[in-house]
């Protein structure tokens, strides 16, 4: 790991943490969760909504404007609002999605799942999305909650990560190993 990947890591766990305590004295954690959910989905699927967090040259203050227009049409708590607020405020929407990711799989931690990232080529639907976590629960032992993210460059098939592990079925992986097996018997 580099040092600007361990330190924004670092910087995920110590905000997510925060959330979580807040959320956790709220008694609110299953909706703070479920709205984090919902806005990594957001900007999974918005280059606009991308850019705008990761962008240094839009101001903080458009930053925290835009951010407060979207979770507002998105009838996000407001302890959600004030977070993603802080964050704008401080210029640290970037970590957003890795904070979202740390929040999430200390919830799972928590409730004794292991978390799981889905990486698919379109947007699973809820049975899909339910069978793979009961196929994965079968596989592991233990509840398992999923991540879900859209790459159409994967162009089909799931890419799955529990922990250090990868499963990794997409087309794009397969096309590529054969691709290799070609050129190695021409």
């Amino acid at each position: 790991m580099t040092s600007a990947t361990t330190a924004s890591a670092g910087l995920a766990e110590r905000y997510a943490t925060a959330l979580f305590e807040l959320a956790e004295a709220e008694k609110k954690l299953d909706p703070i969760a479920n709205e984090l959910k919902s806005l990594n989905a957001l900007i999974d699927s918005s280059a606009d909504l991308r850019r705008l967090i990761r962008s240094p040259v839009i101001s903080r203050q458009d930053q925290a404007k835009a951010m407060a227009a979207v979770l507002e049409q998105a009838g996000a708590r407001k302890l959600t609002q004030k977070f993603v607020g802080l964050l704008a405020e401080k210029r640290r929407l970037f970590a957003l999605p890795v904070i979202i990711t740390a929040f999430l799989g200390m919830l799972a931690r928590r409730r004794g799942e292991v978390t799981a990232e889905v990486t698919s080529a379109k947007p699973l639907s809820k049975a899909q999305s339910a069978a793979l976590a009961d196929a994965l629960k079968a596989a592991m032992g233990k509840p398992v909650a999923l991540t879900a993210r859209v790459d159409a460059d994967i162009l089909g098939g799931l890419v799955v990560q529990i922990g250090s592990q990868m499963i990794d079925s997409s087309l794009r992986s397969k096309l590529r190993r054969l691709s290799i097996a070609m050129k190695g018997t021409a």
